[in-house]
């Protein structure tokens, strides 16, 4: 079963990370300086390679972060979602902010990327003391 958690939580976050960045696109596009084509969408979004590390490094994640829930006694909804929360919010995105500060990058793509990083590690945690 532990394993499927985490299975679970690593789509969950996925697909949470495409309806996210599907309504931001615009902003996030704009502070990012992906190129884009004619249409407007990255010149990269016919290559599977970047969904294809993203969801290896979400499945990474709810691995490691099951692991420490183990490890730490989390095993309630509601100590996983703080948790998971936590985790996001305080692990996770301060990391977004400082590479964006030393790449020059607009502060609104920290607040973009940091903002999924703290609903993913809330929704992987709840899912992973769900099961």
């Amino acid at each position: 079963m532990e394993y499927l958690s985490v299975i679970v939580a690593a789509v969950a976050t996925f697909a949470f990370g495409a309806l996210y960045y599907g309504l931001l696109s615009k902003p996030w596009l704009a502070a990012s300086g992906v190129p884009v084509d004619e249409d407007g969408k990255p010149l990269n979004s016919s290559d599977p390679t970047p969904y294809i590390v993203s969801f290896v490094c979400i499945l990474l994640v709810a691995g490691m972060m099951r692991h420490s829930f183990v490890l730490s006694g989390i095993d309630t909804a509601a100590k996983g979602l703080i948790s998971g929360l936590g985790v996001g919010l305080f692990f996770i995105t301060p990391w977004i902010f400082i590479n964006t500060g030393y790449s020059n990058r607009p502060w609104k793509l920290a607040v973009i990327d940091g903002g999924y990083a703290t609903a993913a590690g809330a929704i992987i945690g709840l899912i992973l003391t769900l099961f």
